[in-house]
């Protein structure tokens, strides 16, 4: 004779995979974490900086 098993369970514990499947996806896609934001916010403002730096003034009218 078979064993009995919980299909409450299995239900449970199949959703339970999926959500943390599409977790997992979401977390590669948007996941970034605070010091990676901040440091390429400051990259970028670094690079804003050096390049107005290197504007040439125009020359009066």
């Amino acid at each position: 004779m078979g064993d009995i098993v919980n299909l409450n369970r299995f239900r449970k514990m199949r959703e339970r995979e999926e959500r943390e499947k599409v977790a997992e996806e979401n977390r590669a896609r948007f996941g970034r974490t605070k010091t990676e934001k901040l440091r390429e916010r400051q990259e970028r403002d670094r690079q804003v900086r050096d390049l107005d730096s290197k504007k040439l003034d125009e020359p009066p009218k």
